[in-house]
């Protein structure tokens, strides 16, 4: 044994000794050891009472050296007779001796026994302290390169794909949570919220107001606290207390719109259903009135229809009999009123009905409001705005009517066969004088919007806004209540449990007016324009999902188009249907209805809309629906009764909303509209040489913006934040460019949208083509071209202003590189 003093002395030779950090003799023999596999087990514990034991052992014993504990040169031998090279202290720190002097060599060449040894305490508890840190240090080693690997590999164990323009914009964790909030929407439970919605539809008493504080409620349940009730003050067109009329004044038969006749006890009618057949077929702000005057088949009221009547029929103060399709209702009441009509009794043939539906006995109702307040047009209409009284938005008179009705006054005994189907048409050459007699009531009523707010973590100020709507029980509002609720649950479950948000906010709205023109949505955006003009982003619409169980309708912004397309095919290819048939995603930019027309035609902003429609396309695809039926809720679950259809749409539309919305750079295309505008500019022959060369100009620009963009979105070394904003600037506002003013009736300004899904031209310029044959002046079609193309220019050197993002960030890093 050696005395406390001898090792002190011995720790200060260090001229004649060589020394290493302990330290670094463990990160090299540590890596093979186990904590079972140390001699401490074979050591005999006794303890040596001696005051120099005590100090000795307590003294070097602390916390900084239970930190680097000593492990033996070799694990194998366990001998009590082992030698083991004890470490030394110096004034620098703790060291391992690695080469004997020759003097201390003679006097502890041999070991001394454990009863002999005043530092055995000292060296076991030393070599104790090594097992337990070795111990600790390879749970930790076990645990991290476990979880790294784990990270490399997808959830079904395979290998993790290469990055993709497609998917590598979304980070990894972020592209997880987006898959786990699609899983969650299911058919059950948006089954439970439709008849959660549809209980309260059905309930006579129950209004707007009850509708929107319910929507309000089951939001808030889901988890969006922050949410608030909207009010407007708007004027309403509602139907008179007594029924609308049209009398053969030939015969003196008198008929209502459905087509039942006139009776003293039909005019106080009992019952809902009584009173809806015969007080709810109106046109809302129709003209009042009475007018008795020939009637004449305009067939859908077209300008070729009218340019086929005008030789042989004089149109002054007529009562023109037109059908529902082919072209906006606006627009053809416009050319009514232009060609001198006084009149207008309107109907939907049964060749052009919904599959699902027989319409021939029944009767709908229409608005003629093209959007927002009446009293407030242009401005919104909250306290203090003045306000115009205009209860009637047209000077015609205008009557919807039943398919038989219409039937009756054709004197056509043509009707829809099973081998096919013939259009009612006008087939006795005599003709016919009826008196109409039209009555409305207008009111101010107070509608409601629900606005909820998921904020975003990095771009609060940045919207994606989500938009459905309430109303009455004579409206199939519940399908997207209740897919937008589910989506609602299925985000909040994650924002609760992960404290996850996506990277720019998400608005959850609910309209209220819908039916009556899209009120809500039009006095909401029209008190937040100047806010919306900056921020919006994306306008995703949820309007009547599910219309059949047939098709797929897919409308999209030109710049959204191709992300549409990728969500669904994505989509069908892990569950097709026997609907779709897995032949790819026909995604269209054609005029639809619902609330996205201030954000189309006023804000320029991208919009997508999802929806299941029969398998038969009606004739003018998208404006038969401008005849609104009193339909039971109860006829969605008859078209789609498992809720499939319904969970399709969530899902895709959750995507869609997920993917906008958490993107660092905005996912839209500018390539795809160049391309569409090329398109569109066919067959327009020499007026169209100016053009398409701007559209070339355009294409050029967009397909270099287009490769400069996918460096940011596939390389995250490239999203610098002053970067991606101004990027995403200029993706957001592109489609701005291409609102024009002053367009017909029911088209819309913004000219990136065709009228229907089969024209291959800009809506206004081939309206515009065709309207001057009935002016006979070509002064409306070159207005209409010069708009076009200071459109088309304007996006050009729109575009082309962009590039100086990616070439500002160009010429600063060759700046830098130079210094």
């Amino acid at each position: 044994m050696f005395s406390k003093r001898t090792c002190r002395d011995r720790g200060r030779e260090g001229d004649e000794m060589a020394y290493r950090k302990v330290d670094q003799k463990f990160s090299l023999r540590t890596h093979d050891v186990e904590p079972d596999e140390l001699p401490i087990a074979s050591l005999e514990l006794e303890w040596d009472m001696e005051k120099e034991l005590e100090e000795s052992a307590f003294d070097d014993f602390g916390l900084e050296d239970s930190s680097q504990p000593h492990v033996s040169n070799s694990t194998q031998n366990t001998d009590l007779d082992m030698e083991f090279i004890q470490p030394s202290t110096s004034p620098r720190g703790r060291f391992e001796r690695l080469q004997e002097e020759a003097s201390y060599h003679t006097a502890h060449h041999l070991r001394q026994g454990p009863n002999h040894q005043p530092s055995s305490f000292y060296k076991k508890a030393k070599l104790f302290t090594a097992a337990i840190a070795i111990f600790i240090c390879g749970l930790l080693i076990g645990y991290y390169g476990r979880k790294v690997s784990t990270m490399k590999k997808l959830p079904n164990n395979g290998t993790a794909p290469s990055p993709t323009p497609s998917t590598s914009t979304v980070p990894p964790d972020d592209n997880t949570v987006l898959q786990e909030i699609v899983q969650e929407i299911g058919a059950e439970s948006i089954k439970i919220l439709f008849r959660n919605f549809a209980q309260l539809a059905a309930d006579s008493d129950s209004g707007e107001g009850s509708a929107a504080s319910h929507v309000m409620e089951q939001w808030a349940a889901s988890g969006l606290m922050e949410t608030r009730l909207v009010n407007y003050t708007v004027l309403l067109s509602l139907p008179d207390a007594k029924p609308n009329r049209i009398t053969l004044t030939n015969s003196s038969q008198c008929f209502y719109p459905n087509g039942q006749q006139c009776s003293p006890r039909s005019s106080a009618p009992r019952g809902e259903k009584g009173k809806r057949d015969l007080l709810g077929s109106y046109a809302a702000y129709s003209a009042n009135g009475s007018l008795e005057a020939e009637l004449v088949d305009v067939q859908y009221g077209t300008v070729d229809d009218l340019l086929n009547l005008r030789s042989s029929t004089n149109f002054t103060q007529k009562i023109a009999l037109v059908k529902l399709g082919q072209a906006p209702l606006l627009y053809k009441l416009s050319l009514l009123l232009e060609a001198g009509f006084g009149g207008a009794l309107v109907y939907v043939d049964p060749c052009d009905s919904p599959q699902n539906m027989n319409t021939s006995h029944e009767t709908f109702w229409i608005s003629l409001n093209p959007g927002g307040d009446p009293s407030t047009q242009g401005y919104p209409s909250i306290d203090g705005s003045f306000r115009e009284y205009r209860p009637n938005l047209t000077s015609l008179l205008v009557q919807p009517i039943s398919a038989v009705l219409a039937k009756e006054l054709l004197s056509s005994n043509k009707m829809a066969s099973g081998s096919g189907c013939v259009l009612l048409a006008n087939s006795s050459s005599d003709r016919k004088t009826v008196r109409l007699e039209v009555g409305t009531v207008a009111d101010y009523k107070t509608i409601q919007n629900v606005i909820g707010r998921l904020k975003g973590s990095v771009n609060p100020d940045k919207y994606v806004i989500v938009g459905s709507h309430h109303g009455n029980g004579e409206e199939l509002w519940p399908s997207s209540a209740s897919i937008v609720t589910e989506i609602i649950q299925a985000v909040m479950s994650h924002v609760r449990q992960r404290g996850w948000h996506p990277n720019r906010s998400i608005l959850f709205c609910s309209w209220g007016g819908t039916a009556f023109g899209s009120i809500g949505s039009h006095e909401w955006a029209e008190e937040m324009e100047h806010v919306l003009q900056v921020n919006a982003v994306a306008y995703v619409n949820l309007f009547k999902p599910v219309l059949g169980n047939g098709i797929l309708h897919t409308v999209a912004s030109p710049s959204l188009r191709q992300l549409a397309a990728d969500v669904i095919n994505t989509r069908f290819s892990l569950n097709c249907t026997r609907q779709e048939k897995c032949s790819g995603a026909k995604v269209h930019s054609a005029q639809v209805e619902g609330n996205n027309d201030f954000f189309i035609n006023h804000l320029g902003v991208p919009t997508v809309q999802f929806a299941y429609l029969e398998t038969k396309t009606p004739a003018g695809p998208g404006f038969i629906s401008e005849a609104l039926w009193a339909r039971d809720v109860s006829v969605v679950e008859s078209l789609d009764p498992s809720f499939r259809l319904h969970e399709t749409v969530a899902k895709l539309t959750a995507e869609m909303i997920l993917r906008i919305a958490n993107e660092p750079v905005l996912p839209f295309n500018v390539l795809d509209v160049a391309l569409v505008i090329q398109e569109q500019l066919k067959g327009e022959g020499e007026s169209s040489r100016h053009m398409l060369a701007f559209a070339n100009a355009l294409r050029e620009s967009a397909q270099l913006f287009q490769s400069n963009e996918m460096r940011p979105a596939n390389d995250p070394k490239e999203r610098d934040a002053v970067r991606l904003r101004m990027l995403n600037n200029v993706l957001q506002n592109l489609e701005k460019n291409f609102i024009i003013q002053q367009v017909p009736p029911g088209y819309y300004r913004n000219i990136l949208y065709r009228l229907d899904e089969g024209s291959n031209q800009f809506s206004v310029v081939e309206e515009a083509f065709n309207h001057h044959q009935l002016q006979q002046t070509n002064q409306t079609l070159n207005t209409v071209l010069s708009k076009v193309m200071n459109s088309i220019r304007a996006a050009q050197a729109y575009v082309k202003a962009g590039l100086e993002v990616f070439e500002n960030i160009r010429n600063t890093k060759k700046h830098t590189l130079d210094f």
